[in-house]
Parts: structure tokens; sequence; C-alpha cells
């Protein structure tokens, strides 16, 4: 099995084989909590114009995410764990859009699949490609920070290339490296920046809180993410 790890969105388009589309904090743990709230299907689009466009639509959806880390005020939700762990999304169909995450998953220009990637369902994920046994396997890691790929998710992208290829992992060492020296986690900890709650921090770190994988299908001509 070969594998790549490609930084920052713009090497999106080369990736290949079977993609996992990596944001840590906090786009695609955020996902697997719609899910794990009961989300019916999501649609990950890369603007707000698309998100409108959507619900303008289909009314019946609701609209998550966010920019500059913050819930547009029309929004339904943002793109925090914290608060969507607590609710009731039975069945719901949610437009989702982040400044990075879904617009590194519209990136992607082919694949045999794509999934998307976190720490939260990281188990899941290894196991679903052990399965799979493809000859090319891709992460991709959309965090950027200052122009350089954001810590935790080259470090996701390590920890599953290490799981496949059968090394060890330390993963708390990766939480107490977070912690106390990642450039982007120092927002989690700031009290002055309400956006980001210091429960997500936790959250995101939750190592296989979920054993389901999300992955990308097209649905009536729209890229739809569903939990398998």
């Amino acid at each position: 099995m070969q594998i790549e790890i490609l930084l920052g969105i713009s090497q999106a388009h080369k990736a290949e084989g079977l993609i996992v589309v990596i944001d840590v904090f906090r786009a695609f743990s955020t996902a697997c909590y719609l899910f794990g709230a009961g989300a019916n299907r999501v649609f990950p689009v890369a603007t707000l114009e698309e998100a409108y466009e959507l619900r303008k639509r289909k009314p019946q959806l609701l609209l998550a995410g966010e920019r500059e880390g913050k819930k547009p005020d029309d929004f339904d939700m943002g793109n925090s764990p914290s608060s969507i762990v607590k609710m009731d999304l039975q069945e719901k169909d949610i437009v989702f859009t982040t400044s990075l995450g879904t617009k590194g998953l519209t990136a992607v220009i082919g694949s045999e699949e794509i999934l998307t990637g976190a720490f939260v369902n990281a188990g899941a994920i290894v196991s679903h490609v052990q399965k799979r046994q493809p000859a090319c396997v891709s992460f991709v890691c959309t965090g950027s920070y200052d122009g350089q790929v954001h810590d935790e998710d080259l470090l996701c992208a390590r920890y599953l290339e290490n799981e496949l290829m059968g090394r060890p992992n330390d993963f708390q060492e990766i939480v107490t490296y977070l912690r106390e020296k990642g450039p982007y986690s120092k927002r989690f900890f700031d009290e002055a920046c309400t956006s980001h709650p210091r429960e997500d921090f936790d959250l995101c770190l939750d190592l296989d809180r979920f054993d389901f994988i999300v992955r990308m299908v097209n649905l009536d001509g729209a890229r739809t993410l569903i939990r398998e």
C-alpha cells in the first residue's frame, strides 16, 4: 500500500486512490458529531453562497458551519462539537460549509473513494482502509495557519499512516503537544476567543469516539456525506 501525505488544499487535486481529507480542528470532527447526533445526510459546500442557494431550493435543510471560526448569524449551528453534541438532529439533512475542511473536500478531483478524516473516528478509518486494501492512499491535510499546515492535521495523517503500517503511536504525546505547543490550539485556551470553546479541544481529540466512517458520495448530482 502506497501512502502519500499532501499538505494544504492547493495539493488536493493531486490526491489519488482512496483519499482521506483531514480537518481535526474542527470540520471533520464536527461532521462526526453531526452524524452522532442523528443527522441523516450532510451536504458539504465550499461557499456561503452555495449553502444559501441549497436552502433556498430546499427550505427544510439546516445550515451548519463557520467563517473565521464563527457561526454566520443566519445559520442554525456553527462548527462546534460542544454545541452539536447536545442537539437532537434525528433524520435532519444539513448543509455544511467551513473555511478549510469542506473546501478541501470539494477540491478533490476524483477518486475511487473519499473519506473525511479526524481523530474521533480514526480507528474506523484504519479498519475500513485495511479491509479495502487499496493500492494507494492519499491523506490531504486541509488546515493552514500563516501559510503553514496545521500541526493537528499532519499529526492525524501520520497517526493514520502509522496504524496502517503497523508502527507504534503515542496518542497522549500528540494531545500534550497540541495543548502546549500547537499554534492553532491556543485559541481553545484563550478566554477571549469565544468562537473556540475549551471543550471543543477535548471533543476533537476524543480518540475513536465514533465507530463509523464518513464517506462522500454523489447523490442526485450533489456531493453528500453519509455515515457508514
